[in-house]
C-alpha cells in the first residue's frame, strides 16, 4: 500500500509496529473470493466518513476485485487535512475527511494529542506481507 501523512522513521518509538499514518491498502484477489482494493487502514489515526468519526482500523472501499497478475491503476488525491479520495482505474472508490491522530491507538510517549489534524507528513510505499510492484509513480502538487 501507500502510507500517507506518515510520521518519519526517525520519530518512531521503540516497539512501534507501524508509522502513525493513513494507509491506502492494495489487495489483490485470491481467484475466488471478492476482496476490494484501495481500502483505508488507520494505524494511530482516525478519519471521518459521511460525518462519522471512524475508529475501526480498516474500512473497505467500493472497488471491484482484481484477480490474477495485472497492472491496476491507483490514485490517491490528498487535500492536506481536509479530504482524501481513492481512485482505482479512474473511478472514485472511497472518500474520507479530517485525517487525525487517534489518541487511543498510539504508542506510549507519542508526542501529538488525540484529534491533531494530519496535514503534512511523509509518503511511504509498503509491502507488508506479500510481493508488490509499483511503476509509473507520480507525485503532483495540487494547487
Amino acid at each position: 500500500g501507500v502510507m500517507l501523512h506518515s510520521q518519519s522513521v526517525e520519530s518512531m518509538l521503540a516497539g512501534q509496529d507501524f508509522p502513525v499514518s493513513i494507509e491506502a491498502q492494495f489487495l489483490g484477489g485470491d481467484g475466488a473470493s471478492e476482496r476490494s482494493t484501495l481500502n483505508v487502514c488507520t494505524p494511530g489515526t482516525n478519519i471521518v466518513i459521511v460525518g462519522e468519526l471512524i475508529r475501526r482500523h480498516c474500512t473497505k472501499s467500493s472497488s471491484v476485485t482484481y484477480h490474477g497478475d495485472m497492472w491496476v491503476s491507483a490514485e490517491v488525491v490528498v487535500y492536506a487535512d481536509s479530504v482524501i479520495h481513492h481512485l482505482v482505474e479512474g473511478d472514485t472508490v472511497m472518500t474520507y475527511y479530517q485525517a487525525q491522530i487517534d489518541g487511543n491507538d498510539l504508542p506510549e510517549g507519542f508526542p501529538l494529542p488525540d484529534g491533531t489534524p494530519l496535514g503534512t507528513g511523509y509518503i511511504s510505499l509498503q509491502a507488508e506481507s506479500h510481493p508488490v510492484e509499483f511503476r509509473d509513480i507520480e507525485i503532483l502538487k495540487i494547487k
